[in-house]
């Protein structure tokens, strides 16, 4: 029982971490921060599709919600390296 949560607590962190990463990234526009924050998106997007990959009539909802943050947060980055 405590895997999924896991693994949906882990998905949660990394997207708070890539959203912080992202946030301080764009309004910086320094290029390193930059760069971090491009590899929290991309730990954010492997720690979902893990979890995703596990589900097992898991919250669907959470999933959704997940997905869609991490589009939110993956777009804003790129608009910033523009």
């Amino acid at each position: 029982m405590s895997e999924p949560y896991n693994d949906l607590k882990q998905v949660e962190m990394a997207i708070k971490a890539a959203e912080r990463m992202v946030g301080q990234a764009t309004m910086s526009m320094d290029e390193d921060q930059l760069q971090a924050a491009t590899e929290a998106v991309q730990q954010a997007k492997k720690q979902y599709y893990t979890a995703a990959s596990h589900q097992t009539g898991v919250d669907e909802r959470f999933f959704e919600i997940s997905s869609e943050l991490i589009e939110k947060i993956d777009h804003q980055l790129e608009e910033a390296k523009k």
